[in-house]
């Protein structure tokens, strides 16, 4: 039984002798697969924003099967929905962020990824793509022995391998800044809001694992991280309805 086919049986015990019943309504649609924030439309890293249909695909920077996916993507995808390719104007992908946290390093990333986005919007892939090169040295052994703020250091030098120099203004320092713990004790970071975000829209969605994909909002099981250009051509060209 697929998610969207799926009910919600709830249970209640009955007024009399203590017996069961239950009744069954039908599970929340997943949301809509266009659904993003202003302030992080750079997350649509292939395709126009405009484009009826919708690749939202959950990648966390610490998964190696995400850096597997984010590859093909970068290789497969971008092309086919970017300007020239054959579904430009047809499909978009969106990265959704998936923090994992029983990686300790995965929401120090995440935030980096965000971060990049603000000071850098058309940044934010390369340095996506980078992160995933790197990503083995943001794994759980190599950062056990690091600070936090050890943690954001590395990250912010790895940004400013990626973004251009001058990029609004002092990129390198107004990506530090955004990383910088607020005055308060326990309020986050500038980008604290857009990470809380993006982790919101998976818990509402049931994603629990990365790399997920969806197609216009339901979960394609069949996409593996696995997949090339021959697989990526023959979904777009039984999907696609455009």
């Amino acid at each position: 039984m697929g998610i969207a086919d799926a009910e919600d049986v709830v249970y209640r015990r009955g007024d009399l002798g203590g017996a069961q019943s239950h009744v069954k309504r039908p599970c929340l649609p997943l949301s809509s697969s266009m659904a993003l924030q202003p302030t992080l439309r750079p997350l649509i890293i292939a395709g126009t924003p405009d484009a009826p249909h919708t690749l939202d695909i959950f990648l966390d920077y610490v998964c190696p099967f995400s850096a597997k996916l984010a590859r093909a993507i970068n290789t497969v995808l971008v092309p086919a929905l970017g300007p020239g390719g054959k579904y430009h104007g047809k499909v978009k992908a969106i990265f959704r962020p998936q923090v994992q946290p029983w990686h300790a390093s995965s929401t120090f990333v995440h935030e980096a990824g965000l971060a990049v986005a603000r000071v850098s919007p058309e940044s934010f892939w390369p340095f996506s793509l980078a992160l995933f090169e790197h990503q083995a040295e943001y794994f759980d052994v190599p950062t056990s022995t690091l600070t936090p703020i050890q943690i954001r250091a590395k990250l912010a030098a790895l940004a400013g391998e990626v973004v251009p120099a001058g990029a609004a203004g002092n990129t390198a320092g107004a990506f530090a800044d955004l990383l910088v713990l607020k005055g308060t004790p326990n309020g986050g970071v500038d980008v604290t809001d857009d990470l809380k975000y993006t982790i919101k829209f998976s818990r509402q969605n049931g994603i629990h694992v990365s790399p997920t994909v969806l197609w216009d909002g339901l979960v394609a099981n069949e996409i593996s991280s696995s997949w090339g250009e021959k697989e990526w051509t023959e979904f777009l060209a039984a999907k696609v309805v455009v």
